[in-house]
């Protein structure tokens, strides 16, 4: 591994160099592990560790079949499905794992007694298997985190239809948060050379699912003019729904649950801002009851923002906790977007301000290789930039998760892995010059300590 990571710092390192390089027979990673599946029940969601159960192991080498490509990990980063991973909810991934396995020969190798978490990279491609053509060992590139077969008609209009879809590193093994990880070839994208590889590692899975849940015309369809209420708005999907907002001419109503993380929104030109904790907002009046008086206070306050307009677009992720007041402050004819349910699975509200208001609620999962491919080169472009505010080691990510699943953090927690600093893989140093106060915004804002 020295080899490969003295070869990959060179900057006089040639394709033919990296495709010479001996593979070893073992790369650390971090996993969580299959015997552990039991080691928080009975405990509360808030209460689970990830410090305890994710683990740095040597992992045998996989080496790529057709189609997919092994790549050398500068860096990654955590997201969501990196907690769920690892506190082992909803339930377990190696139930994944083992169904993924059953689909081939060359897929029965997922199923482990151990699961390599992580769904971004940015890195450098170390080996090709039979039928790439598109790349080559020595490319510098990032990873999105759609897994797909395509073998079934109704992946082709969209391939996140595919029956085979899965989402790497949390529905397949060897992920992202490890020194190699294994990707189909079309997860591929050229990484944007004025960012650092751990800047290049934040973007890929939020950025790509926030662009189709807002701008694709698989989602919201965001158009200029449009009011977004984004919730979350400084978290890791947040963060890109404000400026993908801002970026297209519409207006962000950012809700975030600390002044700090209001600065967040400032610094990314959001003026808008509801500080939900600040406002003391409470639309459950227990666990099993709503308050509409509590969605109608905080309809008020978004009027108030916009001057007197509801919002035509909501930026759903929190789930069943702000479900219901959601779906009440969208306007009449509008959209209620969904990607996930950090807060809950287990969704109400009132369907009277659905039907009778014409609203619709679209569901949206990250995002196929064309709309991940444009959000990556709006990256590229310097349109949207890295949120990234901290950066672990790899022998630190039980904590990097720790602090996502506990929301102590800012934007993108990211994670080191051959890279032995942070600084490294530019490349691009005019345009980097050119867009360094953006690319810092998330680096200079103090979150909690737990």
């Amino acid at each position: 591994m020295d080899e490969i990571l003295s070869t990959l710092l060179s900057e006089d390192a040639r394709p033919q160099d990296v495709a010479a390089l001996r593979l070893p027979e073992c790369y650390r990673g971090a996993v969580v592990r299959k015997a552990e599946t039991g080691l928080f029940d009975g405990m509360a969601t808030a209460d689970k560790d990830p410090r305890k159960s994710l683990h740095i192991q040597d992992v045998e080498v996989p080496l790529p079949c057709a189609g997919e490509a092994l790549v050398a990990v500068m860096a990654s980063s955590v997201n969501y499905n990196t907690v769920w991973s690892s506190i082992f909810e909803p339930l377990p991934t190696f139930g994944f794992l083992e169904r993924y396995a059953r689909l081939s020969p060359f897929t029965a190798r997922h199923d482990q007694p151990f699961h390599v978490v992580g769904s971004d990279l940015a890195g450098v491609v170390l080996r090709t298997g039979p039928g790439v053509h598109a790349w080559k060992p020595g490319d510098r590139v990032v990873a999105h985190c759609l897994s797909v077969e395509l073998e079934s008609a109704e992946g082709h209009n969209d391939t996140m239809l595919d029956p085979e879809q899965r989402i790497w590193g949390f529905e397949t093994n060897f992920g992202g948060l490890a020194e190699l990880a294994l990707v189909k070839s079309n997860q591929l994208m050229p990484k944007p050379e004025h960012l650092t590889w751990e800047e290049a590692a934040a973007p890929g899975l939020v950025n790509s699912t926030a662009y189709r849940q807002m701008v694709s015309a698989n989602g919201a369809r965001m158009k200029q003019g449009d009011n977004v209420l984004i919730w979350g708005a400084s978290g890791g999907l947040g963060s890109y729904a404000t400026q993908f907002a801002l970026a297209g001419g519409a207006t962000p109503i950012c809700v975030v649950s600390t002044p700090e993380k209001a600065e967040s929104c400032r610094r990314m030109g959001a003026e808008l801002i509801i500080d939900r904790n600040a406002d003391d907002y409470r639309f459950w009046k227990d666990e099993h009851t709503q308050d509409p008086k509590e969605w109608k206070r905080f309809g008020k306050r978004i009027r108030e923002l916009t001057g007197g307009e509801d919002v035509d677009i909501v930026f759903e992720h929190p789930g069943r906790e702000t479900f219901g007041a959601s779906v009440y402050v969208t306007r009449k004819g509008g959209t209620i977007v969904t990607c996930a349910s950090t807060s809950g699975y287990h969704h109400e509200y009132d369907n009277r301000y659905l039907w009778m208001s014409l609203k619709r609620i679209i569901g949206s999962h990250f995002a196929n290789y064309r709309e991940a491919w444009e959000a990556n080169r709006l990256i590229a472009k310097g349109k949207i930039h890295p949120t990234l505010s901290k950066v672990y080691s790899l022998e630190d990510t039980g904590q990097a998760a720790y602090d996502v699943h506990r929301n102590l953090h800012q934007g993108k927690v990211g994670v080191l892995c051959l890279a032995p600093e942070e600084g490294l893989g530019v490349r691009d140093e005019a345009k980097r010059a050119q867009h360094i106060d953006a690319i810092n915004r998330f680096r200079t804002v103090e979150v909690p300590v737990a």
